[in-house]
């Protein structure tokens, strides 16, 4: 990629020298005056080539350079005027290529100052004109300053333009990639985590066998403490894709909606893998009463939170899900374990699962709480009749 780029710039370089001496040779056989309208003109055909990077001379220092010597040219040219109108084309090119690249590239303070001089001296050029020649007076000065105005001002739509572009496609980009974080922990948190707590759990399971050797159990007793590990560091690493970009807790649009006619099918597969019994208790006509928004919330609260049972309290003996209308018409979607055994007031929450969820549920006028209740706990969602259809 180096052997690229350096014959590249060689390139460019080789290019700009060959401009500028084009630009000047002609200063040879002219009066003795016409110098400094050629070496202006040259400064600034070799600032404004695009591709030119100068180590030492940043865009907006050639500018303002540029721009500065065009000016003082412009009102202390005391030489033939004759020449003036030769050089003056490549020079007014060259420093409206330069109000372009300072007003689409450069950043908005730079671009701000340096972009008004540049302009300034596209502006005034034509002065040079007025101001030298005979019997040229005021009007014909106002004249031309407003004739400079107009490519000054077109190349100035036009950096602009193209900046705003520039700028929405690199925040379409930034978005892009933060959807691209956020799919990617929800697929850690909905389905690697949740495929290893059933590793886990499978492993405690196999700990409870009094005729295994103890070998066996020993061996269970690490893969058990490696899984947990890496349910930690998933975590860590979920928390991590979600706040790369330093805002709110987000959820990731997920690749299917779900809704509460789903959490039979979901409370199947968790009874499948726990020895807790499960119960569904959820009122007739209740599955299409949410919106389509409120009803995945509902179903993602209730995956969480069967997930946390799984992770947290592995020897609950009772789960159940209801599902209700409150007296007020609003939803009422609820999570209850009996703890097993783990005192309810010592469990963890919900993590980083629960946090995003309850931003979600927020979002859609609900509320979301979880604690202790009796001897487990209880995590359930309200969703408003707002919500409802």
């Amino acid at each position: 990629m180096g052997d690229d780029v350096k014959p590249a710039g060689g390139k460019r370089r080789a290019g700009c020298v060959v401009l500028v001496a084009m630009i000047l040779l002609p200063a040879l056989g002219a009066s003795p005056g016409a110098f400094p309208l050629a070496l202006c003109a040259a400064v600034a055909a070799a600032a404004a080539m695009p591709g030119l990077r100068l180590r030492r001379v940043p865009l907006v220092r050639g500018a303002v350079f540029t721009a500065s010597a065009s000016l003082v040219l412009d009102f202390a040219y005391s030489g033939d005027p004759k020449p003036i109108g030769f050089w003056l084309p490549f020079e007014g090119v060259a420093l409206l290529v330069l109000l372009y690249r300072v007003t689409r590239r450069e950043p908005v303070p730079r671009a701000a100052w340096a972009g008004g001089l540049v302009g300034a001296a596209t502006v005034c050029l034509l002065l040079r004109i007025t101001l030298h020649m005979p019997q040229q007076g005021w009007r014909e000065s106002v004249f031309v300053v407003f004739l400079g105005f107009f490519p000054a001002a077109c190349v100035t739509g036009v950096g602009l333009y193209l900046r705003s572009l520039d700028a929405r496609r690199a925040r379409a980009v930034t978005r892009a990639l933060r959807d691209q974080r956020l799919e990617v922990a929800r697929d850690l948190h909905d389905f690697v985590a949740h495929e290893v707590t059933g590793i886990v759990l499978e492993a405690q399971a196999a700990q409870l066998d009094r005729d295994a050797p103890q070998q066996t159990r020993e061996l269970f007793e690490r893969v058990e403490a490696a899984g947990l590990r890496a349910l930690d560091s998933m975590d860590q690493t979920v928390r991590a894709l979600r706040q790369a970009d330093g805002g709110a807790w987000e959820e990731a649009p997920a690749t299917r909606v779900y809704g509460l006619a789903d959490l039979a099918g979901l409370l199947d597969r968790f009874s499948s893998m726990t020895r807790a019994q499960t119960r569904l208790s959820q009122e007739e006509g209740l599955a299409g009463a949410l919106s389509r928004e409120a009803g995945d919330a509902a179903y993602r609260v209730v995956l969480e939170s069967l997930t946390n049972v799984r992770r947290h309290a592995a020897q609950a003996t009772r789960v159940v899900v209801a599902a209700r209308r409150t007296a007020g018409g609003s939803v009422e979607v609820t999570v209850t374990d009996d703890g097993g055994g783990t005192p309810g007031g010592t469990r963890h929450g919900g993590g980083t699962g629960l946090a995003g969820l309850s931003e979600r549920v927020d979002a859609l006028g609900g509320t979301l709480r979880a604690g202790p209740h009796g001897g487990g706990w209880r995590v359930g969602c309200v969703l408003p009749a707002p919500a409802v259809r």
